[in-house]
């Protein structure tokens, strides 16, 4: 494959960040770092936030630089290679669809693009009259599409009967597992059945750090850690049996909160190599560095496209922020792909900022018949599963207060008198109403609907190709500039309630065991206490006791975060025993006391005189080795 050298990248991006640097956070893999960009995002406002989310996410598209660090980032030769050489591998399985199949699996945010992705590529098989030949696997199955369901992501052997059951039949098999943090058990286990199968399996891993950096701890009850099976696929790559797609795109805006920018690289990477299969079977023709690159830069193209209208995205982000500190709602009003989207950024923001299910939701017309899902409608499961612009409107629309914040979110191709219909009756009960569209310069939005929202962003396109492929390119576009933007409507909107601290998650969701190793790095981090007495406070935090017997103390970690994952505010009820040397029910009472987390964990810094003045930021905010 040709160096990259000769092409000439379209949307300006950052300078090397100080995350590459040696010596920086070095205890943690680069998925787990704090992002210096984003240091101060807390105190931030919407605009200034929007702003450090643009940042961030143009490190996606950053070159390589091996004057600075020895990271492979997208645009990477050796990354690009890997990209063709799965490419070619599906063009192979396309050819014969009967006998072969292509997968895709993860947990969380991985898991729905999976889910995502199979189905856009199935529909574009159906397109063309051709047999579906993809599939997904999430961990804790469907119910994670619409809602957290975090601890199944801790069982391997799940995984592998997952992959198993719908493998079953076919001669060769493309497994494509997805772990932005090279972390997740549940991919692991798959991965291990694949290498052990290689007849039948080509397994390729997805990811964001370099396999030295997988995560190496223990996998409560089986036989190898995440890095271990890394390893193993590291050598089949070397062997083109086996790959590893695993760029360095820079620590997420939100530490850890790889719904962001390894969801987003995630999209991109992995539309690219498929889509250009499917060219490549269509046409007969050859893969080509070529055309992997014009598609990645066409994603580059998008994020600044996206962002040129930061000024109105930051207007969202404030009502929404408002609506959150009210205690009210945001609500997504999405159609087809977009309403997906929709609903997958809703479901995030449960485990990742401690959020009610009920307080950001997501709506798509014709609700499960659109999601197309293997298990099919889940709305009687309770309603946080009820999906369908019919629930919304007859059950949602009567508890709409003014304070509460409704998105649209559409394109010109979709209906757009049954829009404008929606919006009236929404417009009713609050005049927060927004929308987000994409148009191109051929047909633009009748003025009549675009006066119905409070303020709209209008994303501009150019004329749709005309050849299948290139529609589902722009469809792509859709989606992912609609990922952006409610990516930071509902980041900055937690921020801005308090639910960030810094730039770290400080209310997450103890719900898994990487969850579990995030608090207790969070605990240390911010008191400067030891592992053990941090360990010993999250406990007691999670129990709900200052006095823990042995028992409690030496059960495994999966038992804790059972009973964890029903809790609210664990992690900064630990914060404040720690800094305050407090019982769990005074830490409990003072949290009460200040709804805002940030602030009450800062009043508690203030009052043990533990709170970093102006002075200690501009100290922490020095390059490493200053």
């Amino acid at each position: 494959m040709n160096s990259n050298k000769n092409y000439t990248l379209n949307a300006e991006t950052p300078q090397p960040g100080k995350w590459e640097l040696p010596g920086y956070e070095t205890a943690f893999p680069i998925t787990e770092q704090s992002n210096p960009i984003t240091k101060n995002i807390d105190t931030s406002d919407p605009f200034q936030i929007v702003q450090f989310l643009k940042e961030c996410d143009a490190e996606i598209f950053q070159e390589e630089d091996e004057r600075i660090s020895n990271y492979k980032r997208l645009y990477s030769k050796s990354i690009l290679k890997a990209m063709a050489d799965v490419a070619k591998k599906a063009q192979e399985l396309l050819k014969e669809p009967d006998d072969n199949l292509i997968v895709l699996s993860g947990c969380g945010t991985s898991g729905r693009l999976a889910f995502l992705l199979a189905s856009s590529f199935n529909n574009l098989l159906k397109g063309q009259s051709k047999k579906a030949s993809y599939c997904y696997t999430i961990a804790g199955g469907d119910k994670a599409l619409m809602t957290s369901q975090e601890l199944p992501e801790d069982n391997p052997e799940l995984g592998i009967e997952m992959l198993e059951k719908i493998s079953q039949g076919k001669k060769k098999v493309l497994f494509i597992g997805i772990s932005c943090g090279l972390s997740a058990p549940f991919v692991a286990g798959q991965l291990d059945l694949c290498i052990n199968k290689l007849d039948k399996f080509t397994p390729v891993l997805v990811g964001f750090n370099p396999v030295n950096m997988a995560r190496s701890d223990n996998i409560e009850g089986w036989h190898s850690t995440f890095q271990q099976v890394a390893e193993r696929i590291q050598k089949l790559h070397d062997l083109h049996k086996g790959y590893i797609i695993n760029p360095a795109i820079g620590p997420e805006a939100i530490a850890g909160s790889s719904r962001m920018k390894g969801g987003s690289t995630t999209k991109i990477l992995l539309e690219t190599i498929l889509l250009t299969a499917h060219k490549a079977v269509s046409d007969n023709s050859s893969i080509t560095d070529r055309c992997l690159l014009d598609m990645l830069k066409s994603y580059e193209q998008v994020h600044k496209n996206i962002y040129s209208h930061s000024t109105k995205i930051a207007t969202l982000v404030k009502h929404a922020g408002a609506s959150l500190q009210k205690n009210s709602h945001i609500y997504y009003i999405g159609w087809k792909s977009l309403g997906i989207i929709g609903i997958i950024d809703a479901s995030e923001c449960v485990p990742t900022f401690g959020a009610d299910s009920s307080h950001v939701r997501g709506f798509v017309n014709n609700g499960f018949e659109e999601m197309a899902n293997n298990n099919g409608d889940l709305s009687s499961l309770g309603p946080e599963f009820a999906i369908s612009h019919e629930y919304f409107l007859k059950t949602v629309l009567p508890t709409i207060q003014e304070n509460d914040t409704v998105v649209f979110i559409f394109t010109l191709d979709d209906d757009l008198k049954e829009i404008e219909k929606i919006a009236w009756q929404v417009k009713a009960s609050t005049t927060n109403l927004y929308a987000m569209w994409h148009s191109t310069t051929e047909h633009q939005v009748p003025q009549q609907l675009e006066e119905i929202f409070s303020v709209a962003i209008n994303v501009t396109w150019p004329k749709l190709l005309s050849e299948d492929q290139g529609s589902y390119i722009q469809r792509f576009q859709y989606e992912l500039s609609t990922k952006w933007v409610l990516n930071a409507i509902s980041t900055g909107a937690h921020v801005l309630k308090g639910k960030v601290y810094y730039n770290h998650m400080i209310d997450l969701r103890v719900s898994n065991s990487k969850l579990f190793g995030r608090a207790l790095s969070l605990l240390q981090k911010f008191t400067g206490q030891s592992k053990s007495k941090c360990f010993e406070a999250l406990l007691q935090s999670i129990y709900e006791t200052d006095e823990l017997n042995e028992e409690i103390k030496n059960v495994e970690i999966s038992k804790h975060i059972q009973w964890a994952a029903t809790m609210n505010k664990v992690v900064p009820t630990a914060v404040v025993t720690l800094i305050r040397n407090c019982s769990v029910s005074e830490a409990k009472t003072r949290l009460a006391s200040c709804p805002i987390v940030r602030d009450a964990i800062n009043a508690c810094m203030t009052g043990s005189g533990l709170k970093r003045t102006a002075e200690q930021r501009e100290t922490d905010e020095k390059e490493p080795g200053e």
